[in-house]
């Protein structure tokens, strides 16, 4: 199985923590604006962050069963 990219980016346990609890609690598609928030607060450029949340949405709608694209706007 090909990798799903978030094994790539390197990131800190902490960073991934707060990831992780604002796809949880905050938003599984944060806006831009939100997405700087979470940026800031994780030590991350809004692009890494981007990708970040773009990964973890792919592997949560396979772990639901569901594509793993939306099928609308991709990148």
């Amino acid at each position: 199985m090909a990798s799903n990219g978030m094994e790539s980016m390197q990131l800190a346990e902490d960073q991934i923590k707060i990831l992780e609890e604002n796809f949880n609690r905050v938003s599984k598609h944060p806006d831009e604006s939100t997405l700087m928030l979470i940026a800031a607060e994780s030590g991350l450029t809004e692009e890494e962050t981007a990708k970040w949340f773009r990964l973890r949405n792919a592997q949560w709608r396979q772990a639901e069963g569901l594509p793993a694209q939306l099928g609308s706007v991709k990148d």
